[in-house]
């Protein structure tokens, strides 16, 4: 990929059932896309700085008037100003109450006891809980964006149920889900709460419970359930090397040598943030280990004092 002016990283990019990483051409206002299926090679340096991506709504892409440099370890992608202008326009923000487009009010289970309740657009599908690395999910109800909003803010006060978890959060949770029948039960006994609940069906048009798992989506069986080190906020210079195991949301988890581990030699699973991609020039590696500081998988005694691979 080109330097200023040419093919920047945007972060993951679902095509369906399929992570992928998106680029941008401020320069040729253009828009591409790498598919990363399972089994895929990596091999790529972050060069240069971490440019902040401007403001996207829709098709429509303005570049960031300032070109500011942004923080390398964080998962946002913008400056303060552009993320300013960008939550003035924002269903995230509730800056957009006049959306005439039709939502649907979805309960996700990311794990035992990760339960959330969201909104998005029903011409979005299930894009929105595959982004998000929703494990397995149902429909609670559809209708205009205030209605589920409210409805949004009715489970969170009386089911007190929370509408978001952290990366932590959901990366811990996959090293012990439960089969699939006990997640889906854990799902239908909020969604019959969530019906029982006076004051939102009015507006909305509930759903029956209906569930789907995005076990073979994400390729979960292929992600150990111990062992995983995770990147941490790769910086100017580092090198990711190794193959695609799994996509799981905005994580990409890779198998390859980590510099600087006790067996070098060896190879390991661990979670790349694709977010932390977003606003750098990806160029070819010149090694064949990451480079990016990998830490320690959680839980062990080494993780207990803070140590690095």
């Amino acid at each position: 990929m080109s330097g200023p002016g040419g093919w920047w990283c945007t972060g993951p990019s679902w095509a369906g059932t399929e992570p992928g990483l998106g680029w941008y051409s401020p320069g040729r206002g253009e828009r591409r896309r790498s598919a990363l299926p399972a089994g895929k090679a990596l091999a790529f340096a972050l060069t240069g700085e971490r440019r902040c991506l401007g403001v996207r709504r829709g098709v429509r892409w303005t570049a960031c008037p300032y070109a500011a440099v942004i923080d390398a370890g964080v998962a946002r992608d913008q400056c303060a100003d552009c993320a300013r202008l960008d939550r003035s326009r924002s269903v995230a923000a509730d800056t957009m109450a006049d959306d005439p487009r039709t939502y649907g009010v979805y309960l996700a289970y990311f794990g035992p006891g990760l339960l959330k309740v969201g909104i998005t657009a029903a011409e979005r599908g299930a894009a929105r809980l595959v982004e998000q690395g929703t494990i397995t999910y149902a429909w609670l109800g559809h209708g205009p964006l205030m209605a589920a909003r409210r409805a949004e803010a009715l489970l969170g006060s009386a089911l007190d149920v929370r509408d978001r978890f952290g990366k932590a959060e959901k990366r811990a949770a996959r090293a012990a889900l439960p089969p699939v029948p006990e997640r889906v039960a854990a799902l239908a006994g909020l969604h019959e709460a969530a019906r029982g609940l006076a004051g939102w069906s009015e507006a909305l048009e509930p759903a029956a419970f209906a569930w789907t798992d995005h076990t073979e989506v994400f390729g979960l069986e292929r992600i150990p359930g111990a062992g995983v080190g995770e990147c941490a906020g790769p910086a100017a210079g580092d090198e990711i090397v190794g193959d695609v195991v799994a996509g799981v949301g905005a994580d990409l988890y890779v198998r390859g040598v980590a510099a600087g581990a006790e067996a070098e030699t060896e190879a390991m699973v661990f979670a790349v943030d694709m977010r932390q991609l977003a606003g750098w020039v990806l160029r070819g590696a010149v090694g064949g280990v990451t480079t990016a500081v990998v830490r320690a998988p959680k839980g062990g005694a080494e993780d207990e004092q803070g140590s690095l691979f």
